[in-house]
């Protein structure tokens, strides 16, 4: 019985340190949204920073400031489920699919 408590130690052990590894992997991993077709663009890291921003200036109207608002948020949004998406399938593979709070 004291042998597989030590295997189960050292097998949460290691994948805690795959998390590490991961999340650190993760933290500089960027991924780019966008909307309005392209003219507003976020990039932002599986660590959820948002690191850039490029918006086209023929969708700046100082008119219609409201809409470059949303776009900006919908490429952020874009960005931030792709982000999400990529960190999911990693922590997935690195916990064997069981459901971790990280």
């Amino acid at each position: 019985m004291a042998m597989d408590m030590q295997a189960i130690m050292r097998q949460a052990q290691k994948m805690q340190n795959d998390m590490t590894k991961a999340q650190e992997e993760l933290s500089k991993t960027e991924v780019e949204g966008a909307a309005g077709g392209g003219v507003v663009k976020a990039k932002v890291t599986c660590a959820n920073e948002v690191i850039g921003l490029e918006i086209s200036p023929e969708v700046v109207d100082p008119e219609d400031v409201e809409m470059l608002q949303d776009l900006i948020l919908a490429a952020i949004n874009d960005a931030m489920s792709k982000a999400a998406d990529i960190t999911n399938e990693r922590m997935n593979k690195v916990t064997g699919g069981m459901k971790l709070p990280f």
